[in-house]
Protein backbone atom coordinates (compact mmCIF):
# COMPACT_ATOMS: atom_id res chain seq x y z
CA UNK A 1 0.00 0.00 0.00
CA UNK A 2 2.83 2.45 0.85
CA UNK A 3 4.54 1.74 -2.46
CA UNK A 4 0.98 2.34 -4.54
CA UNK A 5 0.67 5.52 -2.44
CA UNK A 6 3.72 6.92 -3.50
CA UNK A 7 3.40 5.95 -6.62
CA UNK A 8 0.02 8.01 -6.87
CA UNK A 9 2.11 10.88 -4.96
CA UNK A 10 4.70 11.21 -7.42
CA UNK A 11 2.47 11.17 -10.64
CA UNK A 12 0.31 13.73 -9.27
CA UNK A 13 3.40 15.95 -7.65
CA UNK A 14 4.63 15.31 -11.65
CA UNK A 15 1.65 16.37 -12.91
CA UNK A 16 1.21 19.49 -10.81
CA UNK A 17 4.72 20.55 -11.45
CA UNK A 18 4.07 20.05 -15.52
CA UNK A 19 1.18 22.36 -15.36
CA UNK A 20 2.20 25.04 -12.86
CA UNK A 21 5.92 25.40 -13.44
CA UNK A 22 6.03 27.31 -16.44
CA UNK A 23 3.20 29.44 -14.81
CA UNK A 24 5.38 29.68 -12.13
CA UNK A 25 8.56 30.81 -14.04
CA UNK A 26 6.04 33.82 -16.10
CA UNK A 27 5.00 35.05 -13.35
CA UNK A 28 8.59 35.15 -11.24
CA UNK A 29 10.42 36.91 -15.03
CA UNK A 30 7.68 39.31 -14.74
CA UNK A 31 9.35 41.16 -11.89
CA UNK A 32 12.99 40.60 -13.50
CA UNK A 33 14.60 43.99 -14.16
CA UNK A 34 16.56 42.74 -17.38
CA UNK A 35 15.58 43.86 -20.59
CA UNK A 36 16.06 40.34 -21.80
CA UNK A 37 12.86 37.94 -20.43
CA UNK A 38 15.00 34.67 -19.52
CA UNK A 39 17.54 36.69 -18.16
CA UNK A 40 17.27 37.56 -14.49
CA UNK A 41 18.71 41.41 -13.49
CA UNK A 42 17.04 41.59 -10.51
CA UNK A 43 13.57 42.41 -8.75
CA UNK A 44 12.02 45.20 -10.57
CA UNK A 45 8.33 46.38 -10.84
CA UNK A 46 9.12 48.44 -14.47
CA UNK A 47 7.62 46.00 -16.81
CA UNK A 48 4.19 46.58 -15.40
CA UNK A 49 4.82 50.46 -15.40
CA UNK A 50 5.90 50.10 -19.28
CA UNK A 51 2.79 47.39 -19.87
CA UNK A 52 0.33 50.54 -18.70
CA UNK A 53 2.16 53.05 -21.19
CA UNK A 54 1.62 50.60 -24.05
CA UNK A 55 -1.35 51.92 -26.44
CA UNK A 56 -1.13 48.87 -28.44
CA UNK A 57 -1.38 46.50 -25.62
CA UNK A 58 -3.97 48.03 -24.05
CA UNK A 59 -6.55 49.03 -27.17
CA UNK A 60 -6.00 45.19 -28.33
CA UNK A 61 -7.12 43.87 -24.94
CA UNK A 62 -9.95 46.73 -24.85
CA UNK A 63 -10.58 45.14 -28.59
CA UNK A 64 -10.63 41.65 -27.12
CA UNK A 65 -13.18 42.46 -24.62
CA UNK A 66 -15.54 44.15 -26.32
CA UNK A 67 -15.90 41.55 -28.83
CA UNK A 68 -15.58 38.68 -26.34
CA UNK A 69 -18.71 40.34 -24.57
CA UNK A 70 -20.56 40.65 -27.61
CA UNK A 71 -19.83 37.59 -28.99
CA UNK A 72 -20.49 35.90 -25.66
CA UNK A 73 -23.95 37.71 -25.00
CA UNK A 74 -24.79 37.00 -28.91
CA UNK A 75 -23.69 33.52 -28.90
CA UNK A 76 -25.83 32.74 -25.58
CA UNK A 77 -28.97 34.23 -27.18
CA UNK A 78 -29.04 32.11 -30.42
CA UNK A 79 -27.43 29.25 -28.67
CA UNK A 80 -30.23 29.17 -26.10
CA UNK A 81 -32.98 29.41 -28.56
CA UNK A 82 -31.20 26.47 -30.73
CA UNK A 83 -31.21 24.14 -27.58
CA UNK A 84 -34.97 25.05 -26.57
CA UNK A 85 -35.53 23.72 -30.47
CA UNK A 86 -33.68 20.90 -30.25
CA UNK A 87 -34.98 19.64 -27.07
CA UNK A 88 -38.56 21.07 -27.03
CA UNK A 89 -40.00 21.26 -30.37
CA UNK A 90 -39.34 17.19 -31.17
CA UNK A 91 -39.36 15.94 -35.02
CA UNK A 92 -39.74 18.40 -37.40
CA UNK A 93 -38.56 18.67 -40.96
CA UNK A 94 -34.97 19.54 -41.53
CA UNK A 95 -34.15 18.57 -37.28
CA UNK A 96 -31.23 16.43 -38.78
CA UNK A 97 -29.60 19.09 -41.26
CA UNK A 98 -30.58 21.68 -38.02
CA UNK A 99 -28.52 19.71 -35.43
CA UNK A 100 -25.28 19.11 -38.11
CA UNK A 101 -25.31 23.14 -38.58
CA UNK A 102 -25.44 23.75 -35.34
CA UNK A 103 -23.20 21.26 -34.35
CA UNK A 104 -20.12 21.33 -37.11
CA UNK A 105 -18.36 24.54 -35.89
CA UNK A 106 -17.35 22.40 -32.51
CA UNK A 107 -15.32 19.73 -35.15
CA UNK A 108 -14.60 21.68 -37.95
CA UNK A 109 -10.99 23.19 -38.09
CA UNK A 110 -10.38 26.40 -37.01
CA UNK A 111 -8.46 27.23 -40.27
CA UNK A 112 -11.51 26.27 -42.31
CA UNK A 113 -13.86 28.30 -40.04
CA UNK A 114 -11.76 31.17 -40.50
CA UNK A 115 -10.98 30.69 -44.38
CA UNK A 116 -14.95 30.41 -45.10
CA UNK A 117 -15.80 33.25 -43.33
CA UNK A 118 -13.00 35.46 -44.62
CA UNK A 119 -14.24 34.38 -48.01
CA UNK A 120 -18.20 34.92 -47.19
CA UNK A 121 -16.83 38.87 -45.69
CA UNK A 122 -15.24 39.00 -48.87
CA UNK A 123 -18.20 38.31 -51.18
CA UNK A 124 -20.32 40.68 -49.11
CA UNK A 125 -18.23 43.91 -49.35
CA UNK A 126 -17.84 42.88 -53.29
CA UNK A 127 -22.04 42.82 -53.56
CA UNK A 128 -23.25 45.43 -50.83
CA UNK A 129 -20.72 47.08 -49.38
CA UNK A 130 -20.33 45.79 -46.55
CA UNK A 131 -17.98 45.34 -44.50
CA UNK A 132 -16.48 48.26 -45.16
CA UNK A 133 -13.74 47.04 -43.41
CA UNK A 134 -12.76 43.87 -40.99
CA UNK A 135 -12.58 44.26 -37.25
CA UNK A 136 -14.40 44.49 -34.39
CA UNK A 137 -17.82 43.86 -36.50
CA UNK A 138 -16.54 41.01 -38.31
CA UNK A 139 -14.26 39.63 -35.13
CA UNK A 140 -17.92 39.29 -33.67
CA UNK A 141 -19.42 38.06 -36.34
CA UNK A 142 -17.10 34.81 -36.61
CA UNK A 143 -16.43 34.02 -32.77
CA UNK A 144 -20.83 34.34 -32.09
CA UNK A 145 -21.12 31.37 -35.23
CA UNK A 146 -18.27 28.85 -33.21
CA UNK A 147 -19.28 29.72 -29.96
CA UNK A 148 -23.14 29.73 -29.74
CA UNK A 149 -22.63 25.78 -30.62
CA UNK A 150 -21.02 25.12 -27.37
CA UNK A 151 -23.72 26.80 -25.72
CA UNK A 152 -26.40 25.39 -27.83
CA UNK A 153 -25.25 21.95 -26.64
CA UNK A 154 -25.21 23.13 -23.11
CA UNK A 155 -28.77 24.72 -23.04
CA UNK A 156 -29.96 21.43 -24.86
CA UNK A 157 -28.57 18.92 -21.62
CA UNK A 158 -29.99 21.00 -19.01
CA UNK A 159 -33.55 20.96 -20.95
CA UNK A 160 -32.72 17.33 -21.35
CA UNK A 161 -32.11 16.68 -17.93
CA UNK A 162 -34.92 18.84 -16.64
CA UNK A 163 -38.38 18.01 -15.70
CA UNK A 164 -40.98 18.84 -18.37
CA UNK A 165 -43.46 18.57 -15.52
CA UNK A 166 -43.35 20.98 -13.74
CA UNK A 167 -44.07 23.20 -17.57
CA UNK A 168 -47.03 20.97 -17.96
CA UNK A 169 -48.14 21.99 -14.78
CA UNK A 170 -47.83 25.93 -15.45
CA UNK A 171 -50.07 24.82 -18.85
CA UNK A 172 -52.59 23.67 -17.04
CA UNK A 173 -53.35 25.88 -14.95
CA UNK A 174 -53.98 28.64 -17.56
CA UNK A 175 -50.31 29.47 -18.73
CA UNK A 176 -49.75 30.51 -22.15
CA UNK A 177 -46.41 28.42 -23.86
CA UNK A 178 -44.43 32.38 -24.07
CA UNK A 179 -45.00 32.83 -20.08
CA UNK A 180 -44.00 29.65 -19.21
CA UNK A 181 -41.19 30.04 -20.82
CA UNK A 182 -40.29 33.27 -19.24
CA UNK A 183 -41.40 32.56 -16.01
CA UNK A 184 -40.62 28.28 -15.89
CA UNK A 185 -38.29 27.60 -18.13
CA UNK A 186 -35.77 30.45 -18.68
CA UNK A 187 -35.27 30.23 -14.51
CA UNK A 188 -34.39 26.91 -14.58
CA UNK A 189 -32.21 26.90 -17.57
CA UNK A 190 -30.09 30.30 -16.23
CA UNK A 191 -27.30 28.81 -14.49
CA UNK A 192 -26.76 26.94 -17.92
CA UNK A 193 -26.93 29.86 -19.55
CA UNK A 194 -24.66 31.72 -17.76
CA UNK A 195 -21.94 28.66 -17.81
CA UNK A 196 -22.18 28.93 -22.07
CA UNK A 197 -21.64 32.66 -21.74
CA UNK A 198 -19.00 31.70 -20.07
CA UNK A 199 -17.64 29.17 -22.24
CA UNK A 200 -18.09 31.42 -24.90
CA UNK A 201 -16.52 34.24 -23.64
CA UNK A 202 -13.28 32.45 -23.11
CA UNK A 203 -13.30 31.28 -26.24
CA UNK A 204 -13.56 34.16 -27.91
CA UNK A 205 -11.04 35.60 -25.76
CA UNK A 206 -8.97 32.97 -26.01
CA UNK A 207 -9.36 32.64 -29.90
CA UNK A 208 -5.89 33.14 -32.33
CA UNK A 209 -6.92 31.25 -35.53
CA UNK A 210 -10.51 32.74 -36.81
CA UNK A 211 -9.58 36.10 -35.78
CA UNK A 212 -6.54 36.16 -37.56
CA UNK A 213 -8.54 35.23 -41.07
CA UNK A 214 -11.29 37.77 -40.40
CA UNK A 215 -9.69 40.84 -38.74
CA UNK A 216 -8.35 44.02 -40.67
CA UNK A 217 -5.40 46.58 -40.16
CA UNK A 218 -6.00 48.04 -36.45
CA UNK A 219 -7.98 45.49 -35.67
CA UNK A 220 -5.61 43.14 -33.53
CA UNK A 221 -7.23 41.25 -30.60
CA UNK A 222 -4.85 40.49 -27.22
CA UNK A 223 -4.02 36.87 -28.57
CA UNK A 224 -2.94 38.29 -32.01
CA UNK A 225 -0.37 40.94 -30.75
CA UNK A 226 1.25 38.28 -28.09
CA UNK A 227 1.50 36.10 -31.20
CA UNK A 228 3.38 38.71 -33.27
CA UNK A 229 5.51 39.81 -30.50
CA UNK A 230 6.28 36.22 -29.16
CA UNK A 231 7.57 35.57 -33.25
CA UNK A 232 9.84 38.03 -32.71
CA UNK A 233 11.10 36.85 -28.94
CA UNK A 234 9.13 36.77 -25.49
CA UNK A 235 9.40 40.91 -23.96
CA UNK A 236 9.16 41.10 -19.92
CA UNK A 237 6.29 43.58 -20.72
CA UNK A 238 4.50 40.36 -21.57
CA UNK A 239 5.43 37.97 -18.62
CA UNK A 240 3.45 41.06 -16.46
CA UNK A 241 0.71 40.84 -18.90
CA UNK A 242 0.24 36.73 -18.93
CA UNK A 243 0.76 37.38 -14.73
CA UNK A 244 -2.33 39.73 -14.54
CA UNK A 245 -4.06 37.62 -16.79
CA UNK A 246 -3.45 34.95 -14.19
CA UNK A 247 -4.23 37.22 -11.44
CA UNK A 248 -7.90 37.76 -12.77
CA UNK A 249 -9.04 34.19 -13.66
CA UNK A 250 -7.34 33.22 -10.60
CA UNK A 251 -9.28 35.56 -8.53
CA UNK A 252 -12.66 34.60 -10.26
CA UNK A 253 -12.22 31.19 -9.84
CA UNK A 254 -12.22 31.60 -6.24
CA UNK A 255 -15.21 33.86 -6.33
CA UNK A 256 -16.89 31.44 -7.96
CA UNK A 257 -15.79 28.96 -5.36
CA UNK A 258 -16.93 31.18 -2.58
CA UNK A 259 -20.18 31.61 -4.26
CA UNK A 260 -20.80 28.00 -4.48
CA UNK A 261 -19.87 27.01 -1.23
CA UNK A 262 -21.93 29.39 0.43
CA UNK A 263 -25.22 28.24 -1.87
CA UNK A 264 -24.68 25.17 -0.38
CA UNK A 265 -24.23 25.59 2.95
CA UNK A 266 -27.37 28.46 2.75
Amino acid sequence: MKGNSRFVISVLAFGYAFLYLPLLSVIVYSFNDSQLATVWGGFSMRWYGELFKNSQIIDALMLSLKVAVSAATMATLFGTMAGVALSRFGRFRGRNLFTGMITSPMVMPEVITGLSLLLLFVSLQQLTGWPSQRGYGTITIAHTTFAMAYVAVIVQSRLAAMDESLEEAAMDLGGRPFRVMIDITLPLIAPAMLAGWLLAFTLSLDDLVIASFVSGPGGSTLPMLIFSKVKLGVTPDINALATLIMLFVSAGVVLAWAIGRRMQKA
